[in-house]
């Protein structure tokens, strides 16, 4: 994304108190869902909102699972 709109960006409830060191995340559009720094708030970028829904729901239920390689 290069120019980010006016969105409702969300922070994490597992932040930093004093929140600059934060994802956020912002509904983008009907499909997308945006993602940025707190430390960036001029930079991110925009996935499908359907995987990132997957990703969250995965991460919730610790069933993520990552490669080593």
């Amino acid at each position: 994304m290069s120019a980010l709109p006016e969105l409702k960006w969300f922070k994490s409830s597992f932040s930093e108190a004093s929140g600059n060191a934060c994802v956020e995340v912002a509904i983008y559009n009907e499909t997308r869902v945006a993602i940025r720094h707190s430390v960036y708030p001029d930079r991110g970028f925009s996935v499908d909102r359907a995987a990132f829904t997957s990703f969250v729901a995965a991460v919730k239920s610790e069933t993520l699972s990552l490669s080593t390689h």
